[in-house]
């Protein structure tokens, strides 16, 4: 979860003031239509507010490594192109296989005595290349409806058979298992975890406190839940070096274990402003202009299913 700055200050009634404080306080027009602007004008983000990171890799040249781990390639593929991907394995190992049956059909001359008798085909009733795609399609699917099937004269019909078999089955394993991990990700179990539209930073015990709140909509409930919390701001180090995405831990509770919840209902996470929080030097009028974003991230598992989420 990230939150603009719109969530720690609040919005004016109204953008353009009266005539008589326009020409009684002209800088405080200017400064109100300023920051009316700055707090009308999007930006883009690091994390939406649905969770999804806004980062696109570019100039990526070793995109060799996103083969050599395929199976989580295609996991991470969109359902469309996932199912793309499914149907053209099955159907490019079916027209493959089917094309070398009809092949050593028509080697060996079975296609030149469908009408004999006396013949001896490697597959029966194989007369065209339909025949023969219907009957890989019948062997790897192991569904053996028993018109078409292969005769003991046809040695290398039988090693076929057998590649063909072990073939299927691993192609089978892999679509499957790629298929039933996607369909098992625990994605849409992380949208019922609410976080609060706003943040506030108020007093609490006496200390000053950045606070919102986070919540499930389910009964069932997620083990050993935890949240911790980042800031993404620009900086420049003391070297003069500049670094536009830093990321800085925000104190949520990891000394004293509040970051481990039990979220049976909804809870105030707080976070003090003391001398160890990136907060601590900025002021109000500075926290006003500053450009960041608080990135929250809640973990934990399944109750019912046992699998890790997340949501952010």
């Amino acid at each position: 979860m990230a939150k603009n700055n719109n969530a720690f200050t609040s919005i004016p009634d109204s953008t353009v003031p009266n005539s008589k404080a326009s020409f009684s306080h002209p800088s405080k027009l200017a400064e109100r239509l300023e920051k009316a602007d700055r707090k009308l004008r999007r930006r883009q983000r690091y994390v939406e507010k649905d969770g999804r990171c806004n980062v696109q890799h570019g100039n990526v040249r070793e995109t060799y490594r996103y083969l050599t781990d395929i199976f989580t390639t295609l996991v991470d593929l969109k359902w469309r192109v996932s199912l793309l991907v499914f149907i053209m394995a099955y159907a490019i190992t079916w027209l493959f296989f089917g094309v070398i049956w009809w092949f050593i059909a028509y080697c060996r001359g079975d296609l030149e005595h469908l009408e004999d008798s006396e013949w001896t085909p490697c597959i029966k009733n194989l007369n065209g290349f339909v025949s023969a795609f219907l009957f890989s399609i019948e062997t790897e699917t192991t569904i053996g409806y028993g018109h078409r099937v292969i005769t003991d004269k046809c040695p290398e019909g039988i090693v076929l058979l057998l590649l063909q078999a072990i073939l299927g089955s691993m192609v089978n394993a892999f679509m499957v298992g790629c298929m039933f991990v996607k369909i098992s990700q625990p994605n849409k179990r992380a949208e019922t975890l609410v976080f609060s539209s706003h943040a506030v930073i108020s007093l609490r015990d006496d200390k000053l406190c950045l606070m919102f709140r986070v919540g499930d909509l389910r009964q069932s409930h997620i083990v050993e839940a935890s949240i911790r919390a980042k800031l993404i701001k620009s900086k420049q180090t003391q070297e003069g070096e500049f670094i536009p995405l830093n990321q800085t831990d925000i104190n949520v509770g990891f000394e004293t274990g509040d970051d481990r919840l039990f979220l049976v209902s909804p809870l105030i996470i707080s976070h003090e402003i003391n001398e160890n929080s990136p907060f601590w030097e900025v002021s109000k009028r500075q926290l006003e202009k500053d450009e960041f974003e608080i990135v929250v991230i809640l973990e934990g598992m399944v109750e019912a299913t046992g699998t890790s989420c997340s949501r952010q």
